[in-house]
């Protein structure tokens, strides 16, 4: 059975209201079960739990220490292009917003991860839009190759494809694939969602069965926090990711919890997801499956990555661009500005959410930046809470002996 054919099975609605309505009793049993169910889980994620969130908090610290060690991942994002065919309302690179445009070149990949590898990142996300005449399978295949040599670990976010077409990546050297479902609520999924290959919803939750098969080490999942109401969110979240684990099992997880930031089309967030409801999901998810990899993005604000270090997370972006050429300002030269898809005559203040002046491309990003922290800065920040920054992926070593 699919993760389409469970999910559509699950009692979400009884376990939304044990999120909304579970009593302090059955949030103490839940804490001191050893092997917590999707009930437990919810009960975790109500009122009743936020009034014992140290209590959350602690657990989770001795769990993601038992299960992890002190240990932080680093990456960092690599946008290859913003072009898309997609209309996401949420999302900068949303097909009909008018924004400068650009895909980069292979040589101009390989530009911007040695700009990365000189700062000491051996573990790069590669991130584009969905357009299948700038980001082909070929492309991205290609993009791979070029970059075996400076990069060890690999990961990929980009459109839903077939197995057969993720084989050659995973050939070419591509370990992982991430891929955000966004929402798991599919009447907010539709209407976020109004044109282009992304409004299929089953297409895209069946994406990280399809990147198992085709032999990706790594797999990551995860929902746009802001879009619907945040505990559905992660109880749906949670399921997935059980699911994968026991059925996708040779595979590493991650789950991230992304917020919404400001980006191009001005979107405001449909639901509230604050600071500390965050804290919750993230000790309630570590609780329920103590081996999943949990990512923090450089969306949220450096104070609030640093206390959230303790208290579950395992991996970390650091000093990220979302635009194209991000650090080294390759691909200036190639921008175009585009308009509900048509590319327009370049102008002067083209778009507002042009990137600053002092920055080395002009090209549009997908979302602002919170933490703008340089990742030695991040890395010694994680030193001094007495972890230990990683920088590079040691499975690669260990595959070849």
């Amino acid at each position: 059975m699919s993760f389409v054919e469970q999910f559509d099975q699950l009692p979400i609605n009884a376990h939304c209201g044990t999120a909304q309505e579970a009593s302090e009793t059955e949030v103490a049993a839940a804490l001191a079960r050893r092997d917590p169910g999707l009930g437990d889980l919810a009960a975790l994620l109500s009122p009743a739990a936020a009034g014992q969130l140290e209590r959350l908090a602690k657990r989770s610290n001795q769990l993601t220490q038992q299960r992890f060690g002190r240990v932080i991942r680093l990456f960092a994002p690599l946008y290859l292009s913003n072009e898309c065919i997609n209309n996401c309302t949420y999302c900068g690179f949303s097909r009909d917003n008018p924004i400068l445009r650009v895909t980069l070149s292979i040589d101009e990949v390989v530009r911007e991860a040695r700009a990365l590898a000189d700062q000491g990142f051996r573990n790069i996300l590669l991130v584009a839009g969905e357009h299948p005449k700038f980001v082909s399978g070929s492309y991205m295949t290609d993009c791979v190759a070029a970059l075996r040599e400076t990069v060890p670990s690999i990961s990929l976010e980009v459109g839903p494809m077939e197995t057969g077409e993720y084989r050659p990546l995973v050939q070419a050297g591509a370990e992982g694939l991430i891929v955000y479902q966004e929402t798991y609520n599919r009447e907010v999924y539709a209407d976020m969602h109004t044109s282009g290959p992304k409004r299929n919803f089953n297409w895209r939750l069946e994406t990280p069965e399809r990147a198992h098969e085709a032999g990706f080490r790594r797999l990551g999942i995860g929902a746009l926090y802001g879009l619907s109401d945040w505990r559905r969110e992660t109880i749906c979240l949670a399921a997935h990711a059980q699911y994968l684990l026991r059925h996708c099992w040779k595979s590493q997880l991650t789950v991230s919890l992304p917020r919404l930031r400001p980006c191009a089309g001005e979107f405001e967030p449909l639901t509230n997801f604050d600071d500390r409801a965050l804290v919750q999901a993230i000790c309630a998810l570590r609780l329920f499956l103590p081996d999943l990899g949990i990512v923090l993005s450089t969306r949220e604000p450096a104070a609030l990555r640093d206390r959230l270090i303790p208290l579950g997370i395992t991996s970390m972006s650091a000093g990220s661009h979302t635009e194209p050429g991000g650090y080294t300002g390759a691909g200036n030269e190639n921008l175009h500005y585009t308009e509900r898809g048509n590319i327009r005559e370049l102008a002067g203040n083209a778009s507002e959410w042009t990137p600053p002046a002092d920055r080395s491309t002009n090209a549009t990003g997908q979302f602002d930046i919170a933490d703008e922290r340089p990742p030695e800065t991040v890395a010694e920040t994680i030193s001094r809470l007495g972890y230990e920054p990683v920088w590079k992926d040691w499975d690669a070593a260990i595959l070849a002996n």
